[in-house]
């Protein structure tokens, strides 16, 4: 073996290392998570799920204290985090296993139970769940929803007033302002004045 082919163990470590820290930085660039299992910065948009209830807890109730949640609160969580869609699970089915807590409001720690009892009943992952209920964002703002351009279209057709017709139209001046009641009703005038009313006398006359 000649010199220049030769390493020293304390070369050969140091090349192991410097090819190990060349894989971890391809991993990262192409999305997989380093060694240690922390996921890349940006990937992971979760919440804890204590943080998650408390602030659903909250929702519509300025007066909750986030300790308890109700079955109405949480059926919009878990819409807004698509775990309630209709198929797989609907509100029937939340509303069964959440009333078998046997309680209007309940607590975090029974709330993972009725999780967990959901869970199994529809042969599902917990942790699945648990994930779409900490990665949905605040309440009534959903992560997933954006309005398309052809949504968008269809909202600025139906409110173009200039293309209303018929009594519709009336409801409306020509900058598109409604005229209130006015265009609703035929509003009775008083000036006492009648369009196409000939007096009697006038009507013998000429006939």
């Amino acid at each position: 073996m000649s010199e220049e082919s030769a390493q020293t163990p304390q070369e050969a470590q140091e090349a192991v290392e410097q090819v190990t820290e060349e894989v971890k930085d391809i991993k990262l660039e192409n999305g997989a998570p380093p060694a240690n299992g922390t996921p890349p910065k940006g990937e992971d948009n979760s919440v804890p799920l204590k943080d998650a209830f408390k602030a659903f807890s909250k929702f519509g109730d300025p007066k909750s204290d986030g300790k308890h949640i109700t079955l109405s609160q949480s059926d919009k969580w878990m819409k807004q985090a698509k775990v309630i869609d209709g198929k797989k699970i609907t509100t029937t089915d939340t509303a069964i296993h959440f009333k078998k807590l046997k309680s209007l409001k309940v607590g975090i720690e029974d709330y993972q139970k009725f999780l967990d009892d959901l869970a199994k009943s529809k042969k599902m992952e917990l942790e699945d769940i648990k994930r779409k209920l900490t990665t949905c964002g605040q309440p009534g703002i959903s992560s997933h929803v954006t309005k398309s351009p052809a949504a968008a279209a269809a909202v600025d057709r139906l409110t173009d007033t200039s293309k209303y017709t018929g009594s519709h139209k009336q409801r409306f001046d020509e900058t598109g302002k409604g005229k209130g009641i006015a265009g609703r009703k035929d509003l009775v005038d008083g000036s006492g004045y009648v369009t196409g009313y000939q007096h009697k006398d006038s009507y013998n006359k000429t006939h």
